[in-house]
């Protein structure tokens, strides 16, 4: 059973037999509030998924307080969680992934006030997200362990506490500056494909059939997939935006202009972030695939299409190909930014060029990737290995001079 702030809760209801002995009903979370009894879907094992649905009733139930100057222990975590959910998470760029970032904070520092948010409830909050497996996680079908969240999702979430603290401060709402101590920066991946492992995991995302009890059909259920990784490694373009790609200009979508050979990655009407997406000049070969998947109807409306509907996410069917191929490491759709970007610097692209072209400032590219390209550190090697050519060029001069002078007068000599 876990308490909530405000009368709600979470009841695991135990497993029904019948008379029989054969299971009727598998235990479950519910959320009993007084009387009521609301059923989350969640089992046993899901308690996380079982929090955000608490947390979203109560969000739901619950008439924020706005009074002005409050003290810190006077106000609900969950209070602040929800005024920034209703006041800042609709103009993000998706709030959709705000919102569940959101509800997972809110089952665990919803019954806490703000008097409570400190260095050791931080750093409690991030040992209890780093043993929490990822919501995606499904080591009952897979057969492969879930993997866990990492620290830095467990900081990105206790970001967005800080952003809804500060914006709680900003309105006026409590009368002191409450802190969040964040866990330090993880490194950045620099985790790249070679050109043979893309080529396996292409051409295993074609071949995939689909899988019926203990055979194989011969319905291909990946080609999509292939699809969006060939434009991902070609244009180093996020997951998101090709997914959400179409062929024809549309409000919350970017598109693909197929005439003129370019991609319109920002999505129509959507506000700019940090992230940025610059229009990208689409590559000759690409722009002939993409050409021929719209004239054969494998691609009518949208880049990646599924039964003729776009697709949402390819996240599950990458890592059924990666598989597939062999590749013995995790990875995710974003490895195909990386590795474009990396390839990039391989060929001796101009830094300032390919910053453009990924949407990335070139001090990024340099930082992550620089030491990729060719003529890295190049000048620098070659100086350490013999003398300055343009140091102490007056000796130079007269060094010369006396060595023509010496071999004039053997000449002469000789003669």
């Amino acid at each position: 059973m876990s308490r909530s702030a405000k009368g709600a809760r979470l009841w695991l209801e135990p497993e029904e037999r019948d008379s029989e002995g054969k299971l009727v009903r598998r235990a479950a979370w519910v959320i009993r509030d007084g009387k009521s009894k609301i059923r989350t879907g969640c089992a046993r094992a899901d308690r996380q998924g079982a929090e955000q649905a608490l947390a979203e009733y109560i969000a739901k139930k619950y008439t924020v307080p706005r009074d002005r100057g409050r003290h810190p222990s006077q106000v609900l975590v969950l209070d602040v969680l929800n005024i920034y959910l209703t006041d800042k998470a609709p103009k993000h760029s998706d709030p959709s992934i705000t919102k569940a970032r959101i509800m997972t904070l809110a089952g665990w520092w919803g019954d806490k006030t703000l008097a409570e948010v400190n260095g050791t409830t931080c750093r409690e909050y991030v040992a209890y997200r780093t043993a929490q497996p990822r919501r995606a996680a499904k080591p009952d079908v897979t057969g492969n362990p879930a993997r866990m969240v990492t620290a830095a999702g467990a900081r990105r979430e206790l970001e967005d506490l800080r952003s809804a603290i500060n914006h709680h401060r900003t309105e006026g709402l409590c009368s002191e500056v409450v802190g969040v101590a964040l866990p330090d920066k993880s490194e950045p991946r620099e985790d790249w494909l070679t050109r043979s492992e893309a080529a396996r995991l292409i051409w295993a995302a074609w071949r995939a059939r689909q899988k019926m009890g203990e055979g194989i059909t011969d319905r291909n259920v990946g080609r999509h997939v292939a699809r969006f990784m060939l434009v991902g490694v070609y244009t180093g373009t996020r997951h998101a935006a090709i997914c959400s790609a179409a062929f024809n200009p549309a409000i919350g979508r970017g598109y693909v202009d197929l005439e003129r050979g370019v991609f319109h990655r920002r999505r129509q009407g959507a506000r700019h972030t940090n992230k940025r997406q610059p229009p990208v000049r689409l590559p000759e070969r690409l722009l002939a695939h993409l050409r021929r998947w719209q004239r054969l109807g494998l691609a009518r409306h949208s880049v990646v299409e599924w039964n003729g509907k776009p697709v949402a996410s390819v996240r599950k069917s990458f890592a059924s190909a990666a598989q597939a191929a062999g590749i013995d490491r995790h990875i995710t759709p974003h490895i195909l930014r990386h590795t474009a970007a990396t390839w990039a610097m391989q060929r001796g692209a101009n830094v300032w060029d390919a910053a453009g072209w990924l949407g990335v400032s070139p001090e990024v590219l340099e930082r992550v990737y620089g030491h990729h390209h060719p003529d890295y550190q190049r000048d620098v090697a070659e100086r350490m290995s013999g003398q300055d050519r343009d140091r102490n060029t007056v000796n130079k001069r007269a060094s010369g001079a006396m060595n023509v002078t010496k071999n004039a007068n053997y000449s002469r000599s000789a003669k």
